[in-house]
């Protein structure tokens, strides 16, 4: 009779995460902006979902899903709906299924004077992406993703983004509370990335090379504790 060593087969298999990183600018990598209109881009293993991917290791695949200037669940009515977060997920979730995670750091954009709404409304928005990430709609496939919000960190002294988020620096102070409460409400994980961090002195919003590293590194760690 054939004999199969199963403890050698089980230890031989490899196990992928798969984990998508969605958010706005800060998730793209945008270095801080010092002349309204002028865009660069950190290098891929400078951004945190690069540095996430670095520290996580092989067995896990970060997918980066970040846009300049995306909303949570609004359109934009100058830079356009295509920024609305909540249009855009549920093709994203199917685009990259199965998933294993959803992290989800959205909400400065919101802060914006364009759109209307408290805080608290914002954190809701994050919410309503939450509860798609959860239950996904399609000809999905494998077990249902785990979710994870991060609050972004709070807004600092605005420079050349001071005509666009004219008064979300003060608004800014309440985001974190009000998400917080949100993903308990929805018993989803959560982390404040203002307790790791904070926005670069340089514009306000925008994260220095060393703080991507950090909340990277940060979310990381979150990352092994729901995945393990």
């Amino acid at each position: 009779m054939l004999s199969i060593d199963r403890s050698r087969e089980l230890t031989d298999v490899k196990v992928m995460w798969n984990v998508l990183c969605y958010g706005d600018s800060n998730t793209w990598g945008c270095k801080p902006i010092t002349q309204f209109g002028v865009y660069e881009r950190y290098d891929p293993d400078v951004r945190w979902p690069g540095v996430l991917q670095s520290t996580l290791g092989s067995e896990y695949k970060v997918i980066e899903e970040g846009l300049n200037g995306r909303t949570t669940v609004f359109d934009d009515p100058i830079m356009g709906s295509d920024r609305n977060g909540k249009s855009y997920l549920a093709p994203c979730l199917e685009t990259h299924m199965p998933l294993d995670l959803v992290i989800i750091m959205l909400g400065t954009n919101d802060l914006k004077p364009r759109f209307p709404g408290t805080t608290f409304d914002i954190a809701c928005g994050a919410g309503a992406l939450l509860a798609m990430a959860m239950n996904p709609a399609g000809n999905w496939i494998g077990a249902l993703p785990k979710t994870l919000l991060v609050a972004p960190p709070q807004i600092g002294e605005l420079t050349a983004l001071a005509g666009i988020l004219e008064g979300a620096q003060e608004r800014s102070l309440k985001l974190a509370g009000d998400m917080k409460r949100v993903a308990e409400m929805l018993d989803s994980p959560f982390l404040d990335a203002g307790l790791h961090i904070q926005s670069s002195q340089a514009d306000g919003v925008h994260l220095e090379a060393e703080d991507h590293l950090v909340l990277g590194q940060a979310i990381a760690a979150k990352v092994q504790e729901l995945l393990n």
